[in-house]
């Protein structure tokens, strides 16, 4: 029997016919392995992964195929997005396994949840050198039957290593250190395309964020061209939807040329604030237009009945990749007439050949910005493709609501919002924080994945440190101390229940979850960032905002243990570098004063990665310990202080004399 159809993910929806007695993951499921002494197959993906939809349609779809894994196994679908700690422990196996990881992930476990062997995708015949998926199947129950001693060895080999905590080695790093590691970087950057280099290409935003600092405090030109260059190559390339906005999820080619399709929310909510700061560093239109498109994205597309921010779009549609972005130049012309058709095929590299499997996917060709008639022509031409476009049938929306992808986007929009000045996508925002913060949390903590009224709880600790930085993100741009109240909250439910004595680290799940076959405890940041990264940051800032002691321990307390942990893979563990250069370098601007929002405004338009923002207002009191506390005039004048560390500036009151102040500081802490 087939048990998906109650489920809340559209990703096991998507399988609740198939002919597999599928379960989804928990105790019951595992019951029935042991009752029945048969080994478990997992598969883990994820709606808009386009091999999940493969292996699917040639294997889960097959009644010849479903027979046997009904008959040799207990049958177990995932979806990623939803149990990303399931995913993290049998993705980490896969690896220890010598084996790239990917999705679909396979994996075959004993009835206790241990894994001892598995893979990715796996044909329904032999081809691409690897095993038919009906030979896997036949060929591990085998095993676990008759060779039992061979799956145990395995299960205790995986069991030893992901039961490794992560290790500390009690090292430092300074101001130094950072900028020896940014140099490294800056070497890895391919300086002809952007990004790392070859290929498939990632954006990577934890480590682009990482170079734009390194660029910025030790005054390299080059490492700053290679973080614009990095932008410019992918707001040009095919990764970028040049007629609807956003973002895929990465390159298959080292050109940003040909996408995998699907589009992420958690992608485009960290380039929107790279491409903010990429704008706000340069002025040119390329970067701001690529940051708008994503939020016209977000609001066209994205955006929940409740406000909240759907999870992702699939890369297919009509059961082929990419079919709803491509296009042939026949239909261009026929949407655009012969001469406007020309013309957009020079600029977008639209052939009759095609540029990808006999379609064009658009790029960008011209490099530098067109004449401003140029550019509006353009723009016309895009609307029209768009409404064509549109027309189609349209890929799949994954539309559940997960907090820590929320997280990210609302930090986001409040970061970029004032450096594109776009003041309303704060309260774009504020309506996602709203519903995350009210409808997702239960007694001070968050659940994960929310949909049609179904709430996964208790959250992950991403979950927790995202909205965390989000609510800090919204207190600087709003100055409403209500954000500040739930940061304070969700720092004392990871401090609680997320975090590990012994180690310093988060682990991923909640002392009261349901347990796994280990407690994962993951630093390393992958296509988001790490949770620890993301915390260490929020406290960081958190001790800028409020100056008190405990905040200020507190923060460094974490990083020392956290540093210590990312100085064997420092490319690895770039979130928690980053928030390492806020606390070492960051300034803390003070807002004080009747009529002072022109003073704020001017601060929040210091790049955040440089500085945190706080709206003191009327009746609310500096803690005794913090930096300000002696120079913050009891005047109704408005009045802004800059502090860094323990040392602040007397107080101005214009804001020219606060943008030039905030110079001098940056200045005086970059020749520090």
């Amino acid at each position: 029997m087939n048990r998906l159809a109650h489920a809340s993910s559209p990703y096991l929806l998507q399988h609740k016919d198939n002919p597999v007695h599928w379960w989804e993951w928990g105790p019951d499921a595992l019951a029935e392995a042991r009752r029945l002494d048969r080994p478990v197959l997992v598969s883990i993906g994820y709606a808009a992964c386009h091999w999940c939809h493969v292996m699917a349609h040639e294997s889960f779809e097959d009644p010849d195929v479903a027979a046997v894994m009904n008959e040799l196994y207990v049958n177990i679908k995932v979806d990623r997005e939803e149990r990303p700690d399931v995913d993290h422990v049998y993705m980490s196996a896969l690896h220890l396994l010598g084996e790239q990881g990917g999705w679909p992930l396979t994996m075959f476990l004993t009835p206790q949840a241990e894994p001892f062997w598995g893979g990715t995708y796996f044909p329904k015949e032999p081809r691409f050198g690897r095993p038919g998926f009906v030979q896997v199947l036949k060929e591990i129950s085998r095993l676990y039957r008759a060779e039992p001693e061979r799956i145990l060895k395995n299960r205790d080999a995986l069991k030893a290593h992901l039961s490794r905590d992560a290790e500390s080695d009690g090292g430092v790093l300074s101001l130094t250190d950072l900028d020896r590691m940014g140099l490294r970087l800056a070497e890895l950057i391919d300086t002809e395309n952007g990004g790392l280099q070859g290929a498939p290409k990632f954006p990577n935003p934890t480590i682009l964020e990482y170079l734009f600092r390194y660029a910025r405090r030790a005054g390299d030109e080059d490492a700053r061209r290679r973080f614009l260059l990095t932008l410019e190559r992918m707001a040009l390339g095919g990764i970028r939807d040049h007629l609807g906005g956003g973002f895929a999820r990465y390159s298959v080619d080292e050109r940003w040329l040909v996408p995998h399709f699907e589009k992420m929310l958690y992608d485009n909510a960290q380039l929107l604030e790279l491409y903010a700061l990429a704008y706000a560093e340069t002025g040119h239109a390329l970067f701001k237009d690529a940051a708008e498109g994503i939020v016209t994205w977000l609001e066209r597309e994205m955006v929940t009945p409740e406000g909240a921010f759907a999870s992702s779009l699939d890369a297919d549609s009509e059961g082929e990749e990419g079919r709803f972005y491509v296009w042939s130049l026949s239909e261009i012309r026929e949407v655009l007439g012969e001469e406007d058709a020309a013309f957009f095929a020079r600029v977008y590299d639209i052939t009759e050949e095609g540029n990808f499997e006999g379609s064009n996917i658009p790029n960008r060709l011209i490099t530098g910005e067109a004449p401003l008639p140029v550019e509006e022509r353009l723009a016309a031409m895009r609307a029209k493709l768009l409404e064509r476009r549109s027309a189609r049938v349209r890929p799949g929306l994954d539309d559940k609501v997960l907090a820590d992808w929320n997280g990210l986007m609302i930090a986001s929009l409040a970061r970029a919002a004032p450096l594109l000045d776009r003041p309303e996508w704060v309260g774009l925002a504020e309506r996602a924080y709203r519903f995350i913060s009210q409808a997702m949390s239960r007694s001070g903590r968050l659940g994960h994945s929310w949909r049609g009224g179904s709430l996964i709880f208790p959250g992950f600790a991403l979950d927790h440190a995202a909205m965390m930085r989000a609510a800090l993100a919204l207190h600087e741009a709003t100055g409403e101390t209500s954000y500040l109240g739930d940061a304070e909250t969700w720092r004392d439910v990871l401090l609680d229940a997320f975090m590990i004595e012994e180690t310093g680290c988060l682990a991923m799940t909640a002392r009261d979850a349901d347990p796994l076959v280990i407690r994962p405890q993951p630093t390393q940041d992958e296509a988001v960032p790490n949770a620890n990264g993301v915390f260490a940051e929020a406290l960081v800032r958190l001790a800028q905002l409020t100056g008190t002691q405990a905040d200020h321990q507190r923060a460094g307390d974490i990083l020392t243990q956290l540093v210590g942990v990312a100085r064997s893979s420092p490319l690895g563990h770039t979130s928690i570098l980053n928030a390492l250069d806020l606390h070492l370098r960051g300034l803390s601007i003070l807002v004080t004063g009747n009529g002072a929002e022109p003073l704020h405004q001017v601060a929040l338009r210091v790049p955040y990665p440089d500085r945190s923002v706080r709206r003191l207002r009327p009746g609310e009191a500096l803690d005794e310990n913090h930096p300000a506390k002696a120079l913050a005039s009891s005047s109704s004048e408005a009045q802004a202080l800059v502090c860094a560390g323990m040392r602040c500036s007397l107080p101005v009151t214009s804001p020219e004399a606060l943008a030039d102040r905030v110079g001098e500081m940056m200045a005086d802490d970059s020749s520090a």
